[in-house]
This record gives C-alpha cells, structure tokens and sequence, in this order.
C-alpha cells in the first residue's frame, strides 16, 4: 500500500506531536518486556519505535490479519522488534502467533482485543505478566466476569477514545474507504447501519453527511430509542435488510448479518464491516456461491440472480482497504496508549488483580 515507506514514516511521525511527547515522558524500559497484540499499519510504527528506544523488549503480534502492513513489521524488527505477523496469514498461524507471544515471556500486554489474556486464562498457563492494557470494546466485553492473574486497564472507555476515535473517526473514514474503493458514493442509496454504539453513531451521522438515506437497526431497546431521539429511522433488521442498497455493521458481535438474512437482500447490495470481530457477517455463506472481484477489496457473489458485493472480505474496512483514523486524531489514542504503558509498568501493576478503567490522571497528562 505504501510506495515509498520511509517518506510516509516520517510524515506520520511528524504529525503525531503528542505521541512523540508522550513516548519522551516514559521511564526507562529496558526491564520491560511487552507483547503487543494490535492492528500494525503505519500509524503505530513510531509509537513502538520510540518503545524501542526506551530500551523495551517487543513482541509484536497482531489483532487481525487482514490490517498488518508488512513494511511496517519489517521497520520495527529491523529496530528491534520480535514478530510472528504478516498481512492475510491463516486462521491457523494467526492463534499460534498468541501462543509464541506468550511463550516469550512477557511482562506487560498491549491489546486490541484480548486474545493473549483470554489464552492465558482459558488454558490456566503461568506467566510473569504483570499487568496489561486492552483498547477495544470487543475486548473488554471478553474481560466481562473475568477474574484476572493481573490488573488489566480498559482504555476504550475514555471520552478521548470513545468520543474521537469511536464516534467520528471510524465512520468517516469507512465512507471515505468505500468512495475510494468502489468510486461510488452514497447518494440515492440506503444505508443500514447495524448497531447504534459510539462507532454505529458516527457510521450514521458520517452517512448522511455523504448524500445516504439512513435507517439504524439496532436490538438493545435504549439504543434503538436514542436513535430515534436522533432523528434517525430505526427498523427491525429483517425488514430493513430487503430496502438496503449498502449495509454497515458495527456491533462488535459475531453473525450479525446471517446468511438469511443476505438472502433476502436486493440484487447490487454493499456489505461491509467496521467491527472490530471479522465475523459480524456471515462470509462462509458469502463463500458457497460463485465469486469474481470487479475491483480490489470488492467480492462479487452469485447468491441465486442476485448479486451481492462484499468489501474487505467482511474485515474491518476501513483499515483493510484504507488507511483508516487521521493521523492528527490517531495521535490522541497513540499518545493515550503510551501513557497507558507509562502506568501499566510503573503504578498500575501494583493494583490488585482485576479490570480498571485507565486512570484520568493518566490519559489527561497527554492532552
């Protein structure tokens, strides 16, 4: 995706001011050793170069496949790094990169998602991490009655992550992907957004913006309701699936649209996915009937005399086929994230054993 790496590294790094702050304000790390489980596309590679140059030891994994960049991985093991990530690897080798970051012993997790911290405690290993970091809502509902080995600190939670990154950057830049992918835009077109969370609410209100007729299907009643307090049209997803010309899902939960449900879309339907969990549509469906790619990242499927057309495989869209969040605004959740890892191996890993919200002091400190 990138043509000329070392260009665009440093235009990233240039823009990210509070980042570079942030990193300049960490202890030093050479007794750390951190497993970061995340996305590892351009925008994180100064973050975690600056972690090197703190002295950390880093093992990178990814939280999904289809978003790593591989000149990325490439940059940060020739700084330092430990990796078991590349771009589209299989199911397979992807859960066995979980366990090769545990197997190396970390000290500290950063991650999107939970998968090193649900392994650990599914398989009752014994590790020496001491405590953790998890960005996602995915991930925190993963936490959910969870009697953690050691504190782990929710940040997905914070208005500077939910009310930037969630609300705003994720839907604008899914439309601007989809414009870019499909050279179409949203005008004269319904648009089905599934799920009114924070992601739902900018996916929506970015939509519209874009020229979209907008309906909202969500099952959580109180949602439902503020949506409709919103101004929006909010229908019962079997009904609304059959008017939709491009549907959005944004629930974070898996099987949201099931292949049912597909069948009994019109003819020329868009789906995509801006989930953080691959698996909100039902792509093995997709997957039983006759496929061609009119453009890249746009499956076209045979579903009896319709067509259906997939983008990015049902993987998070915005990311794997654009460069998703801004630099300016991912700055805020980078620089978030390196004050996180300031608390998590100082102050924070001596909290007892359970699951916090990441504490005001710490994230304010980078504003």
């Amino acid at each position: 995706m990138y043509q000329n790496f070392s260009a665009e590294l440093d235009w990233a790094t240039l823009h990210l001011t509070r980042t570079r702050a942030a990193v300049e304000a960490l202890p030093d790390l050479s007794h750390i050793r951190l497993a970061c489980n995340m996305h590892l596309d351009l925008k994180m590679a100064p973050l975690v170069k600056g972690l090197l140059d703190k002295g950390a030891k880093v093992f990178l994994t990814t939280c999904n496949p289809t978003t790593v960049q591989d000149d990325v991985v490439a940059y940060l093991v020739e700084h330092g790094a430990e990796a078991h990530a590349w771009r589209n690897m299989s199911n397979e080798e992807w859960h066995e990169s979980f366990q090769k970051a545990i197997d190396w012993q970390p000290t500290h997790l950063c991650e999107m998602g939970s998968d090193l911290t649900s392994l650990i405690h599914s398989k009752g290993l014994q590790t020496g991490v001491k405590a953790g970091l998890e960005a996602t809502g995915s991930g925190v509902n993963r936490l959910n009655g969870l009697k953690p080995n050691y504190p782990i600190f929710n940040w997905d939670d914070l208005p500077v992550k939910e009310g930037l990154h969630n609300r705003h950057m994720v839907g604008l830049t899914a439309w601007h992907t989809f414009f870019d992918t499909t050279h179409l835009t949203l005008h004269e077109k319904t648009v089905v957004v599934i799920g009114y969370g924070l992601v739902g609410q900018g996916v929506a209100a970015s939509a519209k913006a874009y020229g979209g007729k907008v309906i909202v299907a969500e099952i959580d009643k109180a949602r439902a309701l503020q949506a409709q307090y919103d101004g929006w049209q909010v229908m019962p997803l079997a009904e609304a699936v059959k008017i939709a010309d491009v549907i959005a899902t944004a629930t974070g939960a898996k099987n949201v649209l099931g292949g049912k449900l597909i069948e009994q879309a019109k003819s020329g339907l868009f789906i995509l996915n801006v989930g953080h969990v691959a698996e909100e549509i039902d792509v093995p469906f997709l997957k039983q009937h006759p496929m061609s790619e009119p453009m890249p990242y746009v499956n076209a499927y045979q579903v009896g005399d319709k067509t259906i057309y997939l983008l990015a495989d049902g993987s998070m869209f915005n990311l794997t086929a654009g460069y998703g969040d801004s630099i300016n605004a991912f700055d805020v959740t980078l620089a978030v994230m390196a004050s996180g890892i300031g608390h998590i191996v100082g102050e924070g890993e001596k909290a007892e054993k359970d699951v916090y919200l990441l504490p005001q002091k710490v994230w304010q400190a980078v504003l």
